[in-house]
């Protein structure tokens, strides 16, 4: 008796006020299908033609034209004024060597330098630059002519996974030019800004010390 009641009871899912279990479970799936569809279909929208600001050869709503000087060329573009030096050298430039790490200065991965000095790229806004003379990592060295920097890296495995590498020889380059002591205590200092989460540091301060012996 008890198995028959039991079995009745099954085929009657209990309400939640007038919509059953599976009525409501269906419901909720067609929500969760709407709200991934939205972004979906924003992306669509995008891939056939929308412009997105800080996409190359985009027209850009309230965009600004700037005049750059970048690793000795002249350059010009339409941005969006609230663009970093950053996205402008790789997404409007092209010039990807330049990485983009934490975006928040902390990492170093996105140094440049900027009139000879070197910066952290993602925490300054294109517009600052207006005629300034930026170099990036392509107007360092080529694979046919390394800079000395670069050669070293390469014979001290100054690098692993690679990502922090070309901020890491920014950096390295500009400190041949600054005031720096001469033991691998005074290097490790200068070269703090820039972070290597593959603990490559033994092997950096090595390839600078190198050139910096040999300068």
């Amino acid at each position: 008796m008890d198995e028959g009641r039991n079995s009745g009871q099954d085929k009657q899912e209990p309400l939640l006020g007038r919509v059953s279990r599976r009525s409501f479970l269906s419901q909720l799936g067609v929500a969760g299908v709407v709200a991934t569809a939205r972004p979906l279909a924003a992306a669509a929208q995008q891939s056939t033609g929308q412009t997105v600001p800080g996409t190359p050869g985009a027209p850009v709503t309230g965009a600004i034209a700037i005049s750059l000087k970048v690793n000795g060329k002249p350059v010009s573009a339409q941005i969006d004024p609230r663009t970093t030096l950053l996205d402008c050298l790789r997404e409007s430039l092209q010039l990807t060597g330049t990485k983009k790490g934490c975006d928040h200065g902390q990492c170093g991965a996105c140094t440049v330098h900027v009139n000879g000095r070197r910066v952290n790229s993602c925490l300054s806004f294109a517009l600052m630059h207006e005629g300034d003379e930026i170099t990036t990592i392509e107007g360092v060295g080529q694979p046919e002519n390394l800079h000395p920097m670069q050669a070293a890296f390469v014979e001290h495995d100054g690098y692993q996974c690679g990502y922090c590498t070309s901020g890491q020889i920014m950096s390295a380059v500009a400190l041949l030019k600054e005031p720096c002591g001469p033991s691998d205590a005074d290097v490790r200092e200068l070269m703090s800004g820039n972070i290597c989460r593959c603990g490559a540091y033994p092997n950096i301060v090595a390839a600078i010390q190198q050139v910096r012996k040999s300068a």
